[in-house]
């Protein structure tokens, strides 16, 4: 065999490893991240879903829908989330009559009717959850500036689920020299703004009643919803980490295969 052959297989026997490696890179979570241009600091959590094999805590993933629905859903839209995804696996997995119930509680515009006209109905699995302002425009009317929808916005945001519970733990009061406008609040760890933001402290000790007994402290609410948003981000989370996992011992295997074929091709070769 030439020179250039027995380059070309060593190659093909790397190439699998190679790949491998980065697969079980892509499988690992963000970590954390510090704001930049100020001095707040973003925690990294100990989140259970951090790392190539964790996984979602449903109870915390049920709390956390608790404090989006109670709190974060006066404001701000989940456009892209249908009340179904909440019975799906590796999610909340409320059940099949949880969801109808949950989705019954809001209402929904459908139509058009027989005349031709828009009519509003209690929610339905197969619906999107509703924005509470009919378009941004109303919103941002209302509010000052529209906020943003929270579908994905712990994969829209560095340090994602990271930032999320810092954001809402952050407020404090305004150093000496900062400037903040009536109506306006202080955070440091919104940096978009030079620690200037337009949302209002969320969260509140108590606000929110756990039916699981859980403390429902401020601290304790901004990590379940920080969850649940990082969830709604990424739903398939669990199914793609085991998916990378077996693609991975798939290609351990073949390379050990193609190592040992290889050796079984050349060796009669000196």
């Amino acid at each position: 065999m030439s020179k250039i052959g027995k380059i070309r297989m060593r190659s093909l026997l790397v190439l699998p490893v190679i790949a491998a490696a980065a697969l079980g890179a892509m499988t690992l979570t963000a970590s954390s991240v510090k704001a930049s241009g100020g001095e707040a600091h973003i925690e990294e959590m100990d989140w259970s879903f951090n790392g190539p094999f964790g996984t979602f805590d449903r109870d915390q993933l049920r709390r956390g829908y608790k404090v989006y629905k109670e709190v974060c859903s006066a404001c701000h839209s989940m456009e892209y989330m249908h009340f179904r995804n909440l019975a799906e696996k590796g999610g909340p997995e409320f059940t099949e009559g949880q969801v109808k119930t949950i989705a019954s509680e809001y209402t929904v515009e459908d139509g058009p009717d027989q005349a031709g006209d828009s009519f509003e109905r209690p929610g339905e699995g197969k619906d999107r959850f509703p924005s509470p302002y009919p378009n941004e425009e109303a919103a941002a009317a209302s509010l000052g500036a529209a906020p943003p929808d929270l579908s994905v916005i712990a994969k829209a945001r560095e340090g994602g689920p990271d930032y999320i519970h810092a954001l809402l733990i952050g407020y404090e009061e305004a150093p000496e020299g900062v400037s903040v406008p009536a109506g306006g609040y202080y955070n440091p760890v919104f940096t978009a703004g030079s620690g200037v933001i337009a949302m209002p402290p969320p969260l509140v000790e108590g606000q929110v009643d756990y039916e699981d007994g859980t403390p429902n402290t401020v601290e304790q609410m901004s990590e379940d919803v920080s969850a649940f948003l990082m969830w709604t981000a990424e739903p398939k989370m669990e199914q793609r980490k085991r998916l990378g996992f077996q693609v991975l011992l798939y290609l351990i295997a073949l390379s050990g295969l193609l190592y040992f074929a290889k050796r079984k091709v050349w060796s009669d070769v000196h």
